[in-house]
């Protein structure tokens, strides 16, 4: 039984779920939900925050501030009111109404932004007033998640190293890309394993990270108005882009046995489901990340008249409750299989 007195001193890494049932394909879902942030964004907050403090950049009189759609805000919130900093969020008008609730009752500052950006999201003019703020006040510490090291750092000393400790015999991972913290630290890893590891990409249909064309995305988390600082495409083997529409029917796939995952977990399921049933996927070692859990959508991916106001009232009819994607072929090469050792 563990016994902590700093929230951020708990999460379970070695939860994984069985998707075949559901799915039809085999696939272990890496839940990164369970720790008192909700999502696995407390990695890379803890990591980003304690490297700051050991460069001495945090002081008593720092006010922390960050861009953010929601889950790493709430991480921060969860760090910076255990350990007395403050903190103010940046956001804007896709992040849950539960999140930034939840971000003032652990007492931040939220700030939402309304201005779309040059490629149609929110991402530029967070960012704007995020260094508009540091200009204007010394205090100010911005840790910068889309180019801090210590986003990507978390991943491989923590995530892919769970991942590799349950599936010795990993074939495949598939995993979100936002800022690219999670992928990045996990495909430094794997490529440097006992075995090679096909390192597969996973964004949403209107992200611009890997080059696509710029459009309307309402489910935060995964995607991109900008290409990652972070990311380094020469350790990525494929990339998936997945429609919103199917985010949300799996997301009710699952939930309708019992699993209630976010919208970030919906897209990569849906796209590693989709691939796998692509391939003679029966020797396959695969595992998908899910960064978060359900109960922060449920005014959004899980309630039926937002659903119908953006997607049409036949977003749920059961036929289209499926695991199917839209695949960049141009982008996204056929996968070679890998020989098991």
């Amino acid at each position: 039984m563990p016994v902590i007195s700093a929230p951020h001193d708990f999460n379970e890494g070695g939860l994984f779920v069985d998707l075949e049932s559901i799915f039809g394909c085999s696939l272990y879902l890496k839940c990164e939900g369970f720790n008192f942030a909700g999502s696995i964004k407390l990695k890379a907050a803890n990591e980003m925050v304690e490297s700051a403090e050991r460069d001495g950049v945090l002081t008593s009189d720092s006010i922390l501030v960050e861009s953010s759609s929601g889950n790493l805000g709430v991480a921060l919130s969860m760090i910076a009111a255990s350990k007395g900093y403050r903190f103010l969020c940046v956001t804007d008008s896709r992040c849950n109404l539960s999140t930034r609730l939840l971000m003032e009752a652990l007492g931040s500052q939220v700030h939402v932004v309304a201005d779309l950006d040059a490629n149609g999201g929110f991402l530029g003019t967070r960012i704007d007033y995020v260094r508009s703020l540091c200009e204007s006040d010394s205090r100010y510490v911005w840790l910068s998640q889309y180019t801090n090291a210590g986003n990507w750092r978390a991943h491989y000393r923590t995530t892919a190293q769970e991942i590799a400790r349950y599936f010795p015999q990993l074939d495949v991972v598939f995993i979100g890309a936002g800022t690219a913290g999670t992928l990045m630290g996990c495909a430094r890893y794997f490529r440097q394993w006992n075995r090679p590891v096909r390192i597969v990409a996973v964004d949403s249909v209107g992200s611009v990270a890997f080059g696509g064309k710029p459009g309307r995305r309402m489910i935060p988390g995964l995607g991109m108005s900008m290409v990652p600082p972070l990311l380094d495409v020469s350790f990525v083997d494929e990339v998936i882009r997945v429609e919103e529409a199917d985010t949300i029917r799996t997301c009710h796939r699952m939930a309708r046995r019992g699993f209630l995952f976010g919208g970030s977990t919906g897209t990569v399921v849906s796209g590693a489901t989709d691939w796998l049933t692509r391939q003679d996927a029966r020797d396959i070692t695969a595992v998908a990340i899910a960064p978060d859990l359900g109960e922060r959508y449920l005014d959004t991916i899980y309630q039926t008249n937002w659903l119908q106001d953006l997607y049409g009232d036949h977003i749920l009819d059961p036929e289209h409750v499926t695991a199917a994607t839209r695949r960049d072929k141009a982008a996204s090469p056929q996968p070679e299989r890998r020989p098991r050792s």
